[in-house]
């Protein structure tokens, strides 16, 4: 019978002689208290303890040659070798642990702290694009001189804040400061919260002009697109960041105002870019033109724009490449410049509601002196703060256009239209008539004084007569031609008809009709449906003329000139040009049936010419005029319709124009006479006006000089322009005077001429101004320095003239 001893009870053991052992790591341990498997003792088979006996070699340890084999190990897949390999494992578990790190050299610089979550992007000082200390750097912007001026309620506000702030600073005075007991992590980490405020402590870099415009700039053109980057970054008044460039033809505006966009695209005082998207608005004949100077003057592949001129844009794809354009923003922006004409502008306005535009360049921007036209309003309607206006015209025919291009370029700085009208435009047309008294002269000086004050801020204007440093001298002639017998007797028989007679009375209502009829009668009879558009004119028809209209004798039948005085000068001044000089000559009209004729009577005396008016593609434009302006080109007439490419085309392949006719508006003509005598230009220019004396078209003259007068007190500033003509003049379009040598000149009361001729010079000759001109009449056309002129001393066609010359 088995006996149970009872076990002993545990020792209880106090819990601080417990925590006072050692610690032992809880493995379960085989040595206390477990049992253990009884079993047999087994051999070692390991080849260390086992005896090699001679037979044991001979039959399994010695290889064919008789060479010794290390024995294997026998038993190796005992499970009593798998226990042993526990029980190893677990005493691996027993030692202290060791980080299993690759022992490196010890590094004894200071680590940094480790970062703490996503890494903050540097905040770096900004910098200046272009080295401003640089011996021809040209500083736009600098941070020591130029202040940004506030407006009073920005003043206001930043005065209320300084007073809040003594009095905070004061109040911190009068109690002790309290100590923060413990930093915040991100003080002790140098960890920047608001990298805003930060990078706004830094101060401002200067703004300079990239050396490779700078190099190329004229001392104007950079006083130019310094007035330009002013007025656009606000210098000259915060909230009015528009301005009206306003120089004349030929000095260089497309150069300047590319110099101000590259600059705003890659600079400004905070060492980012201004704006990131450019608008450049002009005639569509000019789209082109404008996409090669921006290759021309900043290099190929610098700057790549989206010219809309049918040709890289097609039409089927137009819509889609404004909308990518509008909704481009940051660096998905490719083309940052988007060159348009004004028809297409309009007409796709709607695509590109929405984007801000930095910068708007609207050349020949005259096209927007109607407030109220459909081109004005598509442009107003863009998100647009800088817009900039290219006009040597800025003044065409009154105060009210002028007002709407400032109205543009910064909008509401003059008030309304009513406003502007009431306050400066009645009161200056007032004190500028011949007939104003003198209470209404001094009230008209004023305000123009004071107008002037206001708009001198956002306008800069010069003259031509910079160029004369720069360029050829330039003689311009306003060339009064007499008309034939036959246009004498249709001028005199329509002006006293029945018609015009009781269109002088008002009853008629188509005075617009009667004045395109003489206006084309000046020209040439070929222009008129003879005998239908003149009623009871048979008899005054000679029976040899024959109309150029009919389909008699071809295309290439000679024109009748000689029943044309302008078309017989026009014929000796080729003729001249084509046998005794290598000169090139540009004829402009209004009218394309004045260039037919003059085609017409090219192709029969064999001259080469081009012709570039309304019907050519625009695509082929700019090839035509590279064409013409090529030295080896044969042909030296070039046929320009004022209305298709009087404006901004360059003709200096030619040192010769002849303006046809005059156009009621003064600054078209002022367009077309400037295609010639521009950069560039290696000759000696001489111009031409035609018209025909004692005509309509001398007193279209007349009122062109009083807008130029207008023109000339408002933009330029001048004080000493006469008053000539009044109002009750200009209402005399339909009196025919063809007798007077020059009835424009009549009306000068000119002292420096008698009756024999001038005989005292022109001391000073002002552009515009035809009073301080040279009066030459026939007789003195033979001591001119033109020999065209000069030949014309042996004809009486040529009645009198008007010399102006540039220096």
């Amino acid at each position: 019978m088995t006996v149970i001893t009872p076990s002993k009870p545990k020792v209880m053991v106090d819990s601080t002689d417990r925590l006072r052992q050692p610690f032992k790591i809880p493995f379960a341990s085989r040595a206390n208290g477990s049992e253990k498997r009884a079993c047999a003792r087994m051999r070692n088979y390991d080849e260390s303890s086992v005896n090699i006996t001679k037979e044991d070699i001979e039959d399994e340890g010695v290889d064919g040659y008789g060479a010794l084999v290390k024995r294997k190990k026998v038993g190796a897949l005992n499970p009593r070798q798998v226990l042993k390999a526990q029980d190893q494992t677990e005493a691996a578990f027993r030692k202290a642990f060791k980080v299993p790190f690759i022992k490196k050299p010890i590094d004894t610089g200071i680590t940094p702290p480790p970062p703490l979550g996503t890494r903050r992007r540097p905040i770096l000082p900004p910098r200046a694009l272009h080295d401003p200390t640089n011996e021809f750097a040209i500083v736009l912007y600098d941070p020591t001189v130029d202040v940004i001026p506030l407006d009073k309620s920005e003043e206001e506000l930043n005065a209320e804040a300084d007073q809040s702030k003594q009095d905070e600073e004061s109040k911190k005075e009068l109690t002790p400061p309290k100590r923060s007991a413990h930093r915040s992590l991100a003080e002790i980490l140098g960890i920047c919260k608001n990298p805003e405020e930060t990078f706004n402590k830094f101060p401002d870099v200067p703004v300079v002009i990239d050396p490779k415009l700078a190099k190329i700039l004229r001392p104007h053109q950079v006083a130019g697109v310094k007035f330009l980057y002013r007025c656009s970054a606000g210098l000259v008044d915060s909230k009015a960041k528009g301005c009206i460039m306003a120089d004349e033809m030929g000095l260089g505006k497309t150069l300047q105002c590319i110099a101000l966009m590259w600059t705003l695209l890659k600079q400004s005082p905070r060492g980012k870019r201004t704006i990131e998207k450019c608008i450049i608005v002009c005639p569509s004949s000019l789209v082109r033109n404008w996409a090669n100077e921006i290759i021309k003057w900043l290099g190929e592949g610098v700057l790549t724009p989206l010219a809309v001129d049918g040709k890289n844009v097609k039409s089927s794809d137009l819509g889609q490449a404004l909308s990518q354009w509008s909704v481009a923003t940051g660096r998905n922006i490719v083309r940052p410049v988007l060159i348009i004409s004004y028809e297409t502008l309009r007409r796709n306005v709607d695509r590109l509601a929405g984007t801000e535009v930095g910068l708007m360049l609207a050349d020949e921007g005259h096209r927007l002196k109607n407030g109220d036209s459909l081109t004005f309003t598509a442009l107003n309607a863009l998100r647009c703060e800088r817009r900039v206006i290219l006009s040597g015209t800025p003044i065409q025919n009154d105060l009210s256009e002028y007002f709407s291009l400032l109205n543009f370029a910064n909008p509401g700085y003059l008030g309304t239209r009513n406003d502007f009208r009431k306050n400066f435009e009645n009161p200056i047309l007032r004190g500028r008539d011949a007939d104003a008294t003198d209470k209404e002269r001094e009230k008209g000086d004023a305000k123009l004084t004071e107008m002037s004050q206001l708009v001198s801020k956002f306008i800069i204007r010069r003259t031509n007569d910079i160029l004369s440093k720069y360029l050829p001298v330039k003689y311009e002639h306003v060339v009064f031609v007499g008309l034939s017998p036959m246009q004498h007797s249709l001028y005199n028989h329509f002006i006293t008809s029945p018609e015009i007679r009781k269109l002088l009375k008002g009853v008629g209502s188509q005075p617009l009709k009667a004045i395109g009829m003489l206006k084309k009668l000046c020209n040439h009879p070929d222009l008129l449906n003879l005998p239908d558009d003149i009623e009871g004119c048979e008899d005054l028809i000679p029976e040899d003329y024959q109309s150029s209209c009919g389909n008699s004798g071809g295309r290439n039948r000679e024109i009748q000139t000689w029943y044309s005085g302008k078309f017989l000068v026009l014929t000796r001044f080729l003729h001249k040009i084509r046998t005794e000089t290598d000169d090139k000559i540009v004829l402009i009209s209004n009218y394309t049936q004045t260039l037919d004729l003059i085609e017409k009577q090219c192709r029969y005396n064999k001259y080469g010419c081009l012709r570039l008016d309304g019907t050519m593609n625009i695509n082929k434009r700019q090839k035509l005029v590279d064409k013409f302006n090529d030295p080896e080109s044969p042909e030296f007439i070039f046929l320009l319709s004022s209305k298709a490419g009087g404006c901004g085309i360059n003709l200096i392949g030619a040192n010769r124009l002849v303006l046809i006719d005059p156009d009621w508006n003064p600054a078209a003509d002022q367009q077309a006479l400037a295609r010639v005598w521009r950069d560039g230009q290696k000759k000696d220019c001489f111009i031409y006006r035609f018209i025909s004396k004692g005509t309509i078209e001398e007193k279209i003259f007349q009122r062109q000089s009083m807008k130029l007068q207008l023109s000339s007190c408002v933009v330029d500033e001048k004080e000493d322009v006469e008053r000539l003509f009044s109002a009750d003049l200009l209402r005399k379009l339909f009196e025919f005077q063809p007798d007077v040598l020059c009835d424009t000149h009549d009306t000068y009361s000119c002292k420096r001429c008698t009756e024999k001729g001038q005989h005292i010079k022109a001391p000073a000759m002002l552009y515009g101004d035809a009073t301080t001109w040279n009066h030459l009449n026939n007789s003195a056309l033979a001591k001119t320095e033109d020999i065209l002129l000069r030949n014309e001393a042996e004809f009486d066609d040529v009645s009198f003239a008007f010399q102006y010359i540039s220096h």
